[in-house]
């Protein structure tokens, strides 16, 4: 006679609720997670199940409600209720996203966003140049203030005369 060992449930604490958040890709930039892009507010573990609030990048972002879906699918293997909530009560920032996401979006061609650290070693600029994630060069140019979302621009590299995304600054 075999006899194995019963499955346990994986164990449900804030800690493991985040690691699994961090799988969650955005969809429409799959190389960052909404961790990455600091969308992730709060979470809270109890009794009752899992509840996360999330901060929308934009108010109208297109990708808010694939997003609910890909945390309630993630976090659906805790087995327990999973409420996503949005929340607009602290504004989301381009400042949030983590360092390892900028990182992420630089080595796929988005420019992340300026911050106020680049506009120290400007003197005088109507907006700040954009580094091109491509070549490193400073010498771009704007090219379409509206992107393909709201949260981003289109930019141009005079230097190696590559386009590319930028996440704007807000």
């Amino acid at each position: 006679m075999v006899t194995t060992a019963p499955v346990s449930a994986p164990i449900v604490d804030e800690a493991a609720v985040r690691r699994a958040l961090a799988e969650v890709a955005d969809p429409e930039i799959p190389v960052v997670s909404i961790v990455d892009l600091g969308m992730v507010e709060r979470v809270e573990v109890g009794p009752g199940g899992i509840r996360v609030e999330l901060l929308p990048t934009f108010v109208g972002c297109p990708a808010i409600d694939a997003i609910r879906s890909a945390v309630r699918e993630r976090l659906s293997a805790f087995g327990c209720p999973v409420d996503v909530e949005l929340s607009f009560r602290v504004p989301w920032t381009s400042e949030r996203i983590t360092a390892e996401g900028r990182e992420k979006l630089r080595a796929t061609g988005f420019a992340p966003p300026s911050g106020p650290a680049d506009a120290g070693s400007i003197l005088l600029a109507v907006e700040p140049p954009v580094t091109c994630p491509y070549c490193g060069s400073r010498r771009t140019v704007l090219d379409n203030a509206f992107g393909p979302t709201q949260c981003r621009s289109i930019h141009y590299c005079t230097s190696c005369r590559q386009p590319f995304e930028q996440f704007k600054s807000v």
